[in-house]
């Protein structure tokens, strides 16, 4: 079994300011400590990095620097593994837009949802619902 992380957790767990930073911190704690496989898809960095970076999203926003740190701990734990496209991804992504007819905006979950079952996740924590429309990859709200 492994679990993959998607961008809101990660920034509720970075973002002091957010409501749910505890909770998000915590469960992001669990899985940095434990022993089981856990990952984050290479498109979750890089919202993660706009979004706490924005300042048009946060006043203040991190600085850079503080929030690559805060990705650096997450990544350097033993159990976590950075996912991202690689062969036969295309197949998955192009089979997973068909099936639930997705267009524009959507594409973007497509992608994440598309590259961790093309690594076998099995599990996905996220706020987000709208991943539910992907068959295959069970998705988890680890703060509700």
């Amino acid at each position: 079994m492994m679990i993959a992380v998607d961008t809101n957790l990660l920034v509720y767990a970075h973002r002091r300011d957010s409501e749910w930073h505890e909770r998000a911190l915590g469960r992001l704690t669990e899985l940095a400590e434990g022993s089981q496989r856990w990952a984050i898809p290479w498109p979750c960095v890089h919202e993660f990095l706009a979004i706490v970076t924005h300042p048009r999203i946060y006043a203040p926003p991190s600085p850079t620097p503080t929030a690559c740190d805060a990705l650096a701990v997450w990544i350097r734990s033993p159990g976590c593994r950075l996912i991202g496209e690689g062969p036969g991804y295309f197949e998955m992504l192009s089979e997973i837009c068909h099936r639930a007819r997705l267009a524009g905006p959507m594409i973007h979950d497509a992608r994440i949802a598309a590259i961790c079952l093309h690594h076998r996740v099995t599990e996905l924590w996220t706020i987000d619902r709208d991943f539910s429309r992907f068959r295959g990859l069970r998705v988890v709200n680890p703060l509700g």
